[in-house]
């Protein structure tokens, strides 16, 4: 894809960045999660929808689960076998043909990844993080955006971790310590946050 036909796709300058939703939940803590997990992923799902509809790009940034050699269909066809607990994440959360794919071999987004390069091409300037688990993937992701500048919302109905304190606990470091927005998509709006001025 080149940068031309990048900046025809979106029309905003903020960007949607789905961490880990696509996942098997394949690890200690990964059932405990499932409930808070789903519970995010629909509120992703109708954020993610507005996205589209506004121009704002969408970008899944994932987890390779070891699959060095994967790509975006291979990983969501792993994620979605009959014995794969978040197999239903997949189907409420499944990547469009337009959206971004971004794998990811560690905690952040921006360790090792394209999206440095892949941000600044969209125009993005300002960051929606959503995804799990908030303590760890999304709380580092926040971490380097927040060193790159970019301005922040973390939906907190749009994050989870295995335990609700931990996802407590670090939505309140995101909004304390590198100013995140955190107020969740029932009190603040896609378009409102977008149009916000600083």
């Amino acid at each position: 894809m080149t940068v031309a036909s990048i900046k025809k796709q979106v029309s905003s300058e903020a960007a949607l960045l789905i961490v880990d939703m696509i996942n098997d939940l394949d690890f200690p803590g990964g059932r405990n999660m499932l409930a808070a997990a789903l519970s995010a992923a629909r509120s992703i799902c109708a954020l993610s929808r507005e996205a589209r509809q506004a121009g704002v790009a969408v970008v899944y940034v994932n987890d390779n689960y070891g699959q060095w050699h994967s790509e975006r269909s291979l990983i969501v066809e792993h994620c979605e076998r009959d014995d794969a607990e978040g197999r239903q994440l997949v189907e409420i959360l499944r990547p469009q043909d337009d959206d971004y794919f971004v794998i990811k071999p560690q905690f952040s987004g921006f360790y090792s990844t394209n999206l440095p390069a892949l941000l600044p091409r969209l125009g993005a300037r300002r960051l929606i993080l959503t995804g799990i688990s908030a303590d760890i993937c999304v709380l580092f992701t926040a971490g380097d955006a927040h060193m790159r500048e970019y301005d922040l919302w973390i939906p907190e109905n749009c994050v989870a971790s295995s335990e609700p304190q931990r996802t407590q606990w670090a939505l309140d470091i995101m909004r304390n310590s590198m100013r995140a927005e955190t107020r969740d998509t029932g009190q603040l709006s896609l378009d409102e946050w977008v149009r916000k001025k600083e």
